[in-house]
């Protein structure tokens, strides 16, 4: 049978990729695994050389720290776990640079914690520094903050904060390297019977009883982590796909119809994030526009602080308002970039002054096309 690329792939924009621990470390030595990571640089190197965008999630910190440490095999205490992060993380980090600098890559690190994708103002300013990383081609990897994290090491796992990692940027592909290339109707290890599922596009109860629980010892994440990062990918419009991370070239296998099992999200990035913001964020306040600026994002523009009349309500940077034309009519919702405070301030003044009235130096946009949902906007 031909290998079958999907469209989703070939068309993904911006990509989320998660690394597990058993593929990046050498389970006998607790060395890292030089020629695959080299070979999945490759990979990503030439991603980013056709136009797109590459985000890298990463296990592996606690476990090449844990043997530069000499700690013993099995589960460690917490503090272990802690001490062992933070001498992993400095490993870890340096392999990636080293491996994208030859590539003539520049590398950034990224260290969170699932509280970072959850708190509205860290959320905001972790989504802002991804987006400068990406505009200027550089290669951000992630890894939870470990050596701070408490519950995180304990029960969390790099599956769902990558698919976090992938709503938060709105990434149109999330990918989940494994050690094994799909979701199997029941563990394939154990059950002979066990058919493989190419394609999934709703999470359904007996998906989810399909998922086991059994990581590794490197590895804290099993089927049933993937499952929940599919979950969450969808609900965001970004399509995953899980697939073997044995092989060297994991991507480009990708791109040339290896086995593996999509998860389809019902709609693209951007369309979930606006439905998101219109129908389930409630309304802190509300900004009132002239007919210059109403015009402009009819045509798709985003607000800017010179184009609002006025503001009203109470709400923080990164809450939900309405925007309303000079009648009173509602045009939209979107995230608001300032306080009321500083809006007000900013309000009716052209972009390039906000450093001055404010002091510091914030968004040209009051609000940007892509933190808002316009209901149609007709001529009156």
């Amino acid at each position: 049978m031909t290998p079958t690329v999907r469209p989703e792939w070939t068309s993904a924009r911006r990509i989320v990729v998660k690394i597990g621990s058993a593929l990046l470390v050498d389970r006998a030595t607790g060395r890292l695994r030089a020629t695959w990571l080299n070979a999945l640089a490759d990979d990503v190197a030439t991603l980013v050389d056709t136009g797109k965008e590459v985000i890298l999630v990463s296990s592996g910190a606690i476990a090449l720290g844990r043997h530069a440490l000499g700690l013993p095999k099995g589960a460690l205490e917490l503090e272990q776990s802690q001490a062992a992060a933070a001498v992993g993380q400095v490993s870890l980090a340096h392999a990636y640079q080293n491996v994208f600098q030859a590539r003539g890559r520049a590398t950034a690190q990224i260290l969170l914690t699932l509280g970072d994708t959850e708190e509205r103002r860290r959320y905001l300013n972790a989504r802002r520094t991804f987006e400068m990383l990406l505009a200027h081609k550089a290669i951000p990897v992630v890894n939870e903050n470990d050596t701070v994290a408490t519950a995180e090491i304990r029960y969390g796992d790099n599956d769902r904060l990558s698919a976090r990692v992938a709503s938060m940027v709105s990434a149109d592909c999330l990918v989940l390297l494994s050690d094994i290339d799909g979701l199997y109707t029941a563990p394939p290890g154990t059950d002979p019977a066990a058919t493989h599922i190419p394609l999934v596009d709703a999470i359904t109860p007996e998906i989810e009883a399909m998922a086991g629980d059994a990581g590794t010892e490197l590895s804290k994440g099993g089927m049933k982590t993937k499952v929940a990062a599919a979950r969450i990918a969808m609900a965001a419009g970004t399509d995953m796909v899980i697939t073997t991370g044995k092989p060297l070239h994991p991507l480009r296998l990708i791109g040339e119809g290896a086995v593996c099992t999509w998860f389809i999200a019902p709609s693209d990035p951007v369309t979930a994030k606006k439905r998101w913001i219109a129908g389930q964020l409630e309304p802190k306040g509300h900004v009132t526009v002239d007919v210059g600026a109403e015009k402009a994002l009819g045509q798709g523009k985003s607000l800017l602080p010179a184009g609002v009349t006025a503001v009203a309500g109470s709400f923080d940077r990164g809450d939900a308002v309405i925007i309303r034309n000079a009648q009173g009519r509602e045009l939209g919702r979107g995230l608001i970039a300032y306080a009321h405070s500083d809006a007000e301030r900013i309000i009716g003044k052209k972009s390039g002054e906000i450093a001055g009235i404010l002091g510091f130096e914030g968004r040209a946009e009051l609000i940007h096309r892509d933190d808002m949902a316009l209901t149609r906007i007709r001529d009156e």
